[in-house]
Formats: C-alpha cells, sequence, structure tokens
C-alpha cells in the first residue's frame, strides 16, 4: 500500500490516505522545531501523497495547530483532511516553561481538561481560530481513560456522559461543523466504553495494535469492523522502541519489552525487512483500520517512512513472528490481507 492509498470511514465516507501525518512534532515533542521547518515537513507530507493530518490544541501547547493551519493555508481545502482534539482547554499562562509536559518550547498557555459540553465547543471554537480554517473534518476526544485519570476518571467520564460531551460532540456533526466525531487515545477500553455511550464514527488508537502488541485486536478492532467503525492507527513505533529508540509509552521501555523487540527485530533480520515497516504495514491488515498516522521531525524522516510504509515484506516474514509467538497468530496479517 502507497501512502497516497485511501480508505473510507465506513460511517461518513471521509476518505484517508493509509498514511497520515501526526503533527506531535510540529509542536516541538521532545526536540525544538522552527516553522520553517514545520513547513518543510508538510510539504514533504504533500510531496508523498499524504493528504490526511492530525494534531491537538495539546502538541505544543496550541503550536501544532497554528503551524498546521499556516502550512495548509494555500491548499485547496477540500483536498485534504484534518482532525484535531478536545477535552483540553489552553488557558493563557506565562508561567509556562521551555519542556513541560515534553515540548521543547511550549506557547504559554496551560492545559486543563474539561470533557463537558461547553468544554467541547469552546475547545472546537479555539481550534478553528487557530487553524483558520471554516472547519475539521474529524473530532476527536483527547485522552480519556481510566489510565489516564485513574481516580478521577469517573468525573470526566460523567463531563461526557451526563455533561453533554458527547451531546456537544453529535450537533456539531448533526451541524456539518464536523464530518466525523470518536476518541483519540491511548485506551482501547476507552473506545469500547464509548461505543455503548455514542454513536461514534472513528477512534484513533495510539500504541495498542501495533506489531509489538495486539491485545485490543478481539476485544475492539474485531468488533469496530462489525459495527462499521474506523480505526486510526497512531503510535505505530509505540513511542519508539519499534523504529530503534528505546522509549515505550512515552518513558524507558521495561526490559520485557525490550527483550520481545529485540526478538521481533532478529526475525526482521533473517527476511531482510526493516522493522519500521513492518511497524508501519502490520496494522493496515485489520479491516478496521483506514489509516496508519506517524511523525516526523523532518523531510527526511518522513520520506523514509512512506517508502517503508510501500515496501513489499515477505509473507513468510509474518508467518515466523506467528510462529515464534511474536504475533497474534489470529491477527490479520498484510500478504494474507
Amino acid at each position: 500500500m502507497n501512502a497516497s492509498d485511501t480508505r473510507k470511514l465506513p460511517r461518513s465516507g471521509i476518505a484517508l490516505t493509509g498514511m497520515g501525518l501526526g503533527c506531535a512534532q510540529l509542536g516541538g515533542l521532545y526536540q525544538a522545531m522552527s516553522d520553517a521547518e514545520a513547513q518543510a515537513v508538510v510539504d514533504a507530507a504533500w510531496d508523498a501523497g499524504i493528504r490526511y493530518f492530525d494534531t491537538a490544541p495539546y502538541y505544543g501547547y496550541t503550536l501544532s495547530e497554528r503551524r498546521l493551519g499556516a502550512a495548509l493555508r494555500e491548499r485547496e481545502r477540500d483536498s485534504f483532511v484534518v482532525s484535531t482534539k478536545a477535552g483540553r482547554l489552553m488557558l493563557l499562562d506565562s508561567g509556562v516553561q521551555p519542556g513541560e509536559n515534553g515540548w521543547a518550547q511550549p506557547l504559554p498557555f496551560r492545559p486543563y481538561f474539561d470533557y463537558s459540553y461547553d468544554g467541547i465547543m469552546r475547545s472546537h471554537q479555539d481550534s478553528l481560530r487557530r487553524l483558520c480554517m471554516d472547519r475539521v473534518d474529524i473530532l476527536y476526544v483527547h485522552d480519556i481513560g481510566r489510565v489516564t485519570h485513574g481516580p478521577l476518571h469517573p468525573h470526566y467520564w460523567k463531563q461526557l456522559t451526563h455533561g453533554g460531551g458527547f451531546r456537544a460532540l453529535t450537533q456539531l456533526r448533526e451541524e456539518g461543523s464536523v464530518g466525523a466525531i470518536g476518541l483519540g487515545v491511548n485506551e482501547w477500553r476507552a473506545v469500547a466504553d464509548a461505543m455503548e455511550a455514542c454513536d461514534i464514527d472513528c477512534a484513533l488508537l495510539a500504541g495498542r495494535y501495533t506489531l509489538l502488541e495486539q491485545a485490543s485486536r478481539k476485544p475492539l478492532l474485531d468488533e469496530c469492523a462489525r459495527r462499521g467503525v474506523g480505526i486510526v492507527i497512531g503510535g505505530p513505533f509505540n513511542s519508539g522502541i519499534l523504529a530503534g529508540g528505546r522509549k515505550f509509552n512515552y518513558e524507558d521501555a521495561p526490559s520485557e519489552v525490550v527483550t520481545r523487540v529485540d526478538a521481533i527485530s532478529a526475525v526482521c533480520r533473517d527476511f531482510d525487512a526493516p522493522i519500521q515497516a513492518a511497524a508501519l504495514q502490520f496494522p493496515m491488515a485489520h479491516p478496521a483500520v483506514v489509516s496508519c498516522v506517524a511523525g516526523a521531525h523532518s523531510p527526511e524522516q518522513l520520506r523514509q517512512n512512506a517508502a517503508w510504509f510501500a515496501q513489499a515484506l515477505p509473507e513468510g516474514l509474518w508467518q515466523e513472528l506467528a510462529r515464534r509467538g511474536l504475533l497474534d497468530s489470529g491477527a490479520p496479517t498484510p500478504n494474507a490481507a
């Protein structure tokens, strides 16, 4: 599959390119990026045929949305798809420091969780202003879940349900202000819960259905395929551990994860297959998946990701990974899809 090939969200009909650009790096995730460098990354994505761009108010404390909007301003609006997120309000705060929450040079806005009706509506309007766009195509609820919020999860979940957060999303979709609604999370159980509480169209699931872990397949992705809920794969490299780094879930990887990745890497080497190519391609075989979103720090990295995404890999690779217990034996694989 090429980066420019498209698949549609079953319920909304919105077509996403097989590869999307995750725009956390445009917000300076872990390392600073200039306005010119951000423009160059978006231009490289465009040249590679990528037409789906995912951002969030949280990325760089509004910096990513501003830069993405500027980078796309001269493009025909109907020629690309943008998703952003709601659930945090970004409030002016001159005390914000470089490096906060991994953002190298964040803007002076501090995030406050708010999943209520008013919070979702205000977040959406703020995003439109920062993007300088009259609409976003997909609006995700950002970072809701038991792991994310711990003991405060019931409070924030109640904001979504009884407090009108889901109602706001549904209203925005009915008005045509957004084309599709869903969740953008690192927790698959949050998506499963949301599907019972709201008629969502899709979910951006980061790090939970990857070459490294597939525990979400049977309880969630198979059900999404049955219901027509589209899945966008985020974090295909699991924070870098599948791309040669040693980060997992945004922290130093535990030894058992490193050991498993080393075993996967050994199989990939035996088949002369870059582990990065396998990581980008594997999730796309599941029938619920419509796009795989990866970030890039430079045009060169973007072009490399696109090349890995399209690289032909031997079918025996997937069979050997499953034989060694390194891949869910029931998971669809690219050559068998």
